[in-house]
């Protein structure tokens, strides 16, 4: 991979013996899934340690043998070869010991915080943000190599770190800044001014410290990232079948190696350290095996520069033993350098949030009912039901909400209450521990407390004797919390649950029975319980809390009717196998709400559902969805029992699941059925139509309706259904003269024969006939849904009038003869080219309606007759429920992609935050430009002109074609701003220019320009008549056609 490329080849994880090797596997794989592991899919591996103590060191070489042999195989190698290193770029994490306060280990200890641009939706653990840190910062144009990474820490890293690889070689260590009080527990690095490194102190005195110190008298920390170049990372492989150090691998442990424990920092690192002698190096081994280890590093490693890269403003905080360190992790903002967003409840669902105070969180929790949580404390992988109160200084974890009414009415302040799954052979059992937040796990009792108590305290306060936790032979040195039975397993005759350590809290309640249930049930210790820990079971238990979550959380969107996406917690229902549940969730929305636009987008959440389970196979989202298996369904919803049609759909839908064509076809019509519910809405609009008595022409006499061109200044999208129902929009408009005439409109007469006789005349009134269709029965109107079938627009505007009744037991002859004493002569013309984007289609069907409104003796209104066109575009689609075609494709050389409309509507359905944002942004700069129009500032016309562009282009992304684009690079220093008419990659593209009557003066430097075909430029002038109706008599051959002259 090229330096700076965007992922790995592999990444390993690696952790201790009895590490749950299959479970971690899942949980990388679903990383690899999401693409958090970069945009090429790498190996990844989960390898278990060799040996119980191998040390970080032993570890990373077994990693970096394990990836080559892997990577040696996808290349088709039959032996290890280090030249699959060349140019690959791998990341090793360590997961390292065992984490008091997370059953899963300080890699998978989940944050209060959520990643905003997620593709996929779920918990953040430290493991997903080391890996963007890691993936997104640290790594971006280093060469290839291998990385090596500690889970133990929380790191934040800013977005440019600002690391120089420019003639990089050897080995680089990542050092944060830190203070000299901190650094007297960790690491430090000792370097010169070119950043070589000298040596590595560990918990070194005051004086070694100050030495390491900047001028700022800040250190360079130790935070357990290391770099190896492949040069050096083919050296240190090359090690693995060198004794001792085979001892390191799976392949030592195979072959009967005694086992060998290798520290990363203070084995393999420091060999390369210039301060440091191979005399004193060799030597610091703790025994014979270790010192041949460092002889063998030393020769294989000392020629590569060890160098730093201390990065200002990162952050580093090992995850100590310590609770109060850790409630402190969970509850303090984190830096503002961090790519994540801190939640007060992150992935969780609260009944009443405002009872989560400032300073603590909630992550990956479900509160119900009233709970009280105060600051300073956290609820991790909970399920709890009020009414609770929660004081500062706790931390609760895995709690299921069966433990809820123990815990109510229980006094809870500075405690760590914890739920662990265990696994005792064959038995699964769930086993609760409870600790102070002040203890020490491992310092010895007489010195140290319980519950933040002296243990003497608490053995006379409960009645639990030492005898109860330690055996007699256990020396007094040893009694610590770590080694003391105080938490029960199993008990003879009865179940256990929460109420068996919380009685540790209160005991005054009635300690006598309490303690003998206590007494008689087999107890551990945390020392005892540590390896029967089930990270399987409590991942999977978090998962399905998760999803629980996820499901109210959908409720709560959708009913809520916020702008929120569930397109990330769509993907990862399908990830992780939870798809059928938030199906039913959906199901159950679409069919129970009072709202029909609710409805609508839980249908849209459904087909996204579909779309991803066919995983990108199955071909485009945007097709036909007119099948006739689904029909019945729609007709339920057309006839407005919506929890009919949605029960009706979802029976259907089991049908369409075995594959990605039936899934992608399913979702196709999932959208289908989404567009009736909006059609509906829009098809309201036919209620504030009101149309009164006016004289009936003459048969034969031609009533004709001219009317300019549109042209959408601004706005644009905000107008289009659903977007403009849900999150309301302006557009700015301007009625245009196309080269000085109103280019658009039509004529009808009445005629003897009870007919419609409908004709297109080819751009002009006086334009032959292009095409003519009669209807004589009402079987010629039954296709006015279908769009693109002929005469569509004119049948669907002769129904929408109600001069014919569609459908009916009375003939259409008979419908003419009654009403009107025979027929119908209607002829449409546009001098517009097709897809001009200045709104031909609605302004031809506007013309065409009020043409046939006077020539049926009924008047209607400008706003009658607007309201009027909506519903007739929505009874042209009622056949056809996924939208038809734009009729805006591109008069260059380029056309807009069919499936448009779908995409743009499909993403607001998905309330994808960038088109929420750009949602705003049209509505706000429609605003601005009318603001610009009504104060004259044509600059500030032309800068929302060029703003509007942008937003449609986040709208419908690639909807620029190329011949556009070379054109509005051409004009751009000649006007104050352009865009193109079109919904997205179409119509006209219109300038405003700087000077007055520079058609000319660009017709020249367009025809200088290359690369873009035939063009032509057309001048526009406002038009203040609008559209204009009049009986013009029945004849037509005068000199000038009628209305034309008033267009002029």
């Amino acid at each position: 991979m090229a330096a700076g490329g965007g992922g790995w080849a592999a990444v390993v994880l690696t952790c201790r013996r009895g590490g749950s090797v299959p479970a971690l596997r899942r949980e990388l794989e679903l990383r690899r899934r999401r693409g958090a592991l970069g945009p090429e899919p790498p190996l990844v591996a989960v390898l278990e340690d060799p040996w119980a103590r191998l040390g970080s060191g032993g570890a990373t070489l077994n990693a970096l043998l394990a990836a080559a042999e892997r990577l040696s195989a996808r290349a088709g190698g039959t032996v290890v070869t280090s030249d699959v290193l060349r140019d690959a770029r791998i990341l090793v994490l360590h997961m390292g010991r065992e984490f008091s306060f997370d059953d899963c280990g300080r890699a998978f200890t989940c944050l209060p915080a959520e990643d905003p641009d997620a593709l996929a939706e779920a918990p953040v653990c430290n493991l997903d943000s080391l890996l963007h840190t890691l993936t997104h910062r640290l790594c971006v144009g280093s060469p290839p190599g291998v990385w090596v990474c500690s889970t133990d820490m929380l790191l934040t890293v800013p977005s440019a770190p600002g690391i120089d690889w420019d003639g990089f070689r050897g080995v680089r260590v990542i050092a944060v800044p830190g203070s000299q009080a901190y650094a007297r527990n960790h690491g430090v690095y000792l370097a010169d001014e070119q950043g070589l490194v000298h040596d590595i102190i560990y918990r070194g005195t005051e004086a070694q410290i100050q030495q390491c110190a900047g001028p700022d008298g800040a250190v360079p920390l130790v935070c357990g990232v290391v770099f190896f170049s492949s040069d050096a990372a083919e050296q240190l492989l090359a090690t693995h079948v060198i004794p001792p150090l085979d001892a390191c691998t799976y392949m030592g442990l195979d072959s009967g190696a005694p086992p060998i424990q290798l520290s990363l920092f203070f084995d393999i690192v420091l060999s390369m350290a210039r301060g440091v002698t191979e005399e004193d190096f060799v030597k610091g081994g703790s025994d014979v095996s270790a010192r041949s280890a460092r002889s063998v590093l030393w020769a294989s490693l000392r020629t590569f520069p060890l160098s730093m890269a201390c990065i200002p403003d990162a952050s580093y905080d090992y995850l100590t033993a310590s609770a109060s360190d850790h409630i402190r992790s969970l509850t303090l903002l984190p830096g503002s350098a961090s790519h994540l967003r801190f939640c007060k409840a992150a992935h969780s669902q609260a009944d009443q949030p405002w009872l989560l105070e400032d300073g603590s969180s909630v992550t990956n929790s479900l509160l119900e009912g009233a709970v009280r949580l105060a600051a300073g404390s956290a609820i991790q992988h909970c399920h709890l039901q009020g009414p609770l109160e929660i004081g500062p200084g706790c931390l609760l974890s895995g709690l299921a909400a069966g433990s809820s009414p123990a815990l109510q009415g229980c006094p809870l302040r500075d405690v760590v209450l914890q739920g662990h799954h265990v696994r005792l052979r064959d038995l699964s059992c769930r086993v609760f521990t409870l600790s102070g937040r002040l203890d020490d796990w491992q310092s010895p009792a007489e010195g140290s407390t319980y519950l933040n108590v002296p243990w003497a305290e608490f053995f006379r306060r409960t009645g639990v004797r030492e005898g109860d936790l330690w055996d007699a032979e256990t020396p007094r040195s040893s009694r610590c919390l770590l080694s003391a039975r105080l938490f029960p397993v199993l008990h003879a005759s009865e179940a256990l649950g929460l109420e068996d350590v919380l009685w540790l809290l209160a005991p005054a309640a009635g300690p006598g029975g309490r303690l003998a249930r206590w007494r008689a049930a087999w107890r551990m210790s945390w020392q005892e319980l540590l390896p029967c820990l089930d990270k399987e079971a409590e991942l999977g238990a978090r998962r399905a809390l998760f999803f629980l979550q996820g499901q109210r959380k959908v409720r709560r969107v959708l009913l809520g009717r916020q702008d929120g996406s569930l397109l990330p917690l769509i993907r990862s229902a399908v990830h992780e196998g939870y798809h059928e549940a938030v199906l039913g969730t959906l199901d159950e929305v679409a069919s129970t709400a009072d709202d029909a636009g609710v409805a609508a987008r839980a249908l849209a959440c459904i087909a996204d559902v579909l779309g991803c389970l066919a995983h990108g196979e199955g071909g485009l989202r945007s097709g036909p969805a007119a099948n006739s298996q689904w029909a019945s369904a729609f007709r339920r919803l057309e006839s407005g029992d919506i929890a009919g049609g949605v029960r009706e759909l979802a029976a259907e839908r089991q049908k369409w699941m075995s594959g990605p064509d039936l899934l992608v076809r399913a979702a196709r019509h999932y959208e289908g059925a989404e567009q009736i519910l909006v059609r509906q809405a829009v098809m309201s609009s036919c209620r504030f139509v009101t149309v009164r008595p006016a004289e009936l022409p003459p048969v034969g006499c031609w009533v004709q309706a001219v009317c300019p061109a549109r042209l959408d200044l601004s706005g644009g999208w905000s107008d289009t259904p659903p977007v403009t129902y849900e999150h309301g929009g302006a557009v700015v408009d301007v009625a245009v003269l196309v080269d000085g005439c109103r280019p658009i409109g039509a004529r009808v007469r009445r005629i003897p024969e009870p007919e419609l006789r409908l004709v297109s005349l080819g751009g002009t009134p006086r334009g032959e006939a292009v095409a003519e269709l009669v209807c004589r029965e009402l079987e010629d109107l039954r296709d006015y849904c279908q769009p693109h079938a002929p005469g569509a627009l004119l049948k669907a505007a002769f129904i929408c009038t109600q001069i014919v009744q569609f459908p009916s037991q009375e003939p259409l002859r008979a419908q003419l003869m009654r009403s009107f004493r025979g027929g119908f002569e209607v002829h449409t013309w546009s001098k517009l080219p097709h897809g001009s984007g200045l709104g031909t289609s609605s302004i031809l069907a506007g013309a065409a309606m009020a043409s046939l409104y006077r020539a049926a003796g009924k008047a209607a209104s400008t706003e009658s007759l607007v309201h009027a066109v909506l519903h007739l575009e929505q009874r042209l689609t009622t056949g056809n429920s996924a939208p038809p075609r734009p009729s805006e494709p591109v008069p260059f050389s380029t056309a807009p992609e069919p499936g448009l409309p779908q995409d743009v509507v499909r993403n607001w359905n998905a309330r994808l935050p960038s088109v929420v944002q750009n949602a705003h942004a049209l509505v706000s700069n429609a605003e601005e430009c009318a603001r610009a129009l009504r104060q004259g500032d044509l600059p500030l016309v032309g800068t929302c002109l060029d703003r509007y562009w942008q937003q449609k282009k986040r709208m419908a992304p690639g909807c620029e074609p190329l011949a556009v684009g070379r054109m509005m690079r051409a004009l751009r220093p000649y006007v104050h701003g352009q865009c193109l008419a079109g919904a997205g990659g179409g119509g006209f593209l219109y300038v405003l220019t700087k000077a007055p009557r520079q058609k000319e003066a660009l017709h020249q430097i367009l025809a200088k320009t290359e690369g873009l075909g035939n063009f032509s430029i057309h001048s526009i002038e406002v038009d203040t008549g609008g559209v204009s109706v009049e009986v013009v008599g029945c004849e037509l051959d005068g000199s000038a056609p009628p209305g034309e002259d008033a267009a002029v």
